[in-house]
């Protein structure tokens, strides 16, 4: 009788695990196409934005970051006594 009842909740279980996930699943494939629908640009929109991001890319100067730090380097200074 135990065991009946046992088997009985893991079906139901089970049931409503798989139903989480079939809803789960419905819900992100609407996004995704709803998102789809929202970007959906024509062509010379993509163009026209394309060519503004370089024009600002290359009108904005680069700065020389300081090199990174090797791991040798960053150990000692980590472990270092001279703090």
């Amino acid at each position: 009788m135990t065991g009946d009842k046992y088997g009985v909740a893991m079906k139901l279980w089970k049931i409503l695990g798989m139903a989480g996930v079939v809803g789960v699943a419905a819900t992100g494939a609407l996004v995704v196409k709803s998102e789809r629908t929202r970007r959906a640009y024509a062509p010379d929109e993509v163009r026209d934005q394309l060519h503004n991001r370089y024009a600002r890319a290359g009108a904005t100067p680069q700065v020389d970051a300081a090199p990174e730090r090797t791991r040798m380097q960053r150990l000692k200074e980590r472990f270092s006594r001279a703090r």
